[in-house]
């Protein structure tokens, strides 16, 4: 079960780095808040279809949870518009890899931490090590796509 996680878990980073592929070339030619619109729109619509169709009744709803549960549904906006906008400016890798180093930070301190009621787990200096790496990683990532430019430029 935890194969398949990573396997679903990898699937949908890649659908996302699709999106904001997508999403940047819309976001040119109709505007970045146009394509944020579409984007959430058209996921509203297949959620709901979904929910009808799939989802099991539980006994708790959206009106019972704690109110701060439901900050994260406002989370996607900033993220849909962010990513239209950089991936015009600094290409679909480096805005990816920039995400995913923000996730990896912001989801190490989540774990230390314990919040938002999540089970703390211990920072680690492999911990810190899978960061560092990941930041040189965007660095190169970054460096690469400016010299390919100025090679195209030439």
């Amino acid at each position: 079960m935890i194969f398949l996680m990573i396997v679903l878990s990898l699937i949908g980073g890649a659908l996302l780095s699709i999106q904001s592929a997508i999403n940047g070339q819309l976001g040119m030619k109709v505007g970045v808040f146009k394509s944020a619109f579409l984007t959430f729109s058209i996921g509203a619509l297949l959620t709901a279809l979904l929910i009808f169709f799939f989802e099991d009744r539980h006994s708790v709803t959206l009106l019972d949870v704690p109110k701060w549960q439901l900050m994260g549904a406002l989370l996607g906006v900033p993220y849909i518009v962010i990513m239209v906008i950089a991936v015009q400016r600094i290409g679909t890798g480096v805005a990816t890899v920039a995400v995913i180093f923000g996730q990896l930070l912001m989801s190490m301190l989540i774990d230390n931490f314990g919040w938002f009621h999540n089970e703390a787990l211990s920072f680690s200096i492999n911990r810190l090590l899978a960061l560092i790496c990941l930041g040189i990683a965007l660095y190169f990532i970054y460096a690469s796509g400016k010299s390919a430019k100025i090679i195209k430029a030439k």
